[in-house]
């Protein structure tokens, strides 16, 4: 049994957050009855991650990443399929896409195949305008410090 969160009591509490509280909706509709190939998502970093998935049986180029907005898409179709008669099958090959959401700013820096392990490294990139600074605080029993710009020699202020 699944239930649904109300996030209505957050909208009317907070500004900005609208986005990512429609995020969270959106997440909870989800089924999650998809959860092949099995993956992890690691913290690397301060602002570094990583997801790892286990595709075991594809070669490289029947697997696709793509970033689209907030949006990250791994997908896997096999090439051709396999005439042998088997006995047992146990080693999965059907065609797979895995959606992932990204904050804002996330980006995929690289990736890598090794040993039927697909590693995405991915790394949170503020924009020099986002990230924290200091504001000073103006005092208002002092006046404010001029400030002055040096001229150069020979030129004259208009």
């Amino acid at each position: 049994m699944r239930t649904t969160l109300d996030f209505t009591p957050f909208f009317r509490s907070s500004i900005g957050f609208d986005r990512m509280l429609n995020a969270l909706e959106a997440t909870s509709r989800i089924e999650t009855a998809n959860n092949w190939p099995p993956y992890d998502i690691t913290k690397t970093g301060e602002d570094d991650y990583r997801i790892t998935m286990a595709v075991a049986g594809f070669s490289q180029d029947e697997l696709g990443i793509t970033q689209e907005r907030n949006v990250l898409v791994v997908s896997g179709q096999k090439a051709g399929e396999d005439a042998g008669q088997y006995l047992h099958r146990g080693i999965a090959g059907r065609t797979f896409a895995q959606r992932f959401e990204l904050a804002d700013h996330i980006k995929v820096v690289g990736a890598n195949l090794d040993k039927g392990l697909l590693t995405i490294d991915l790394k949170r990139d503020l924009p020099e305008e986002m990230k924290p600074r200091r504001i000073e605080i103006a005092d208002y029993g002092v006046p404010p410090k001029a400030e002055f710009t040096k001229i150069p020699a020979g030129k004259h202020a208009a």
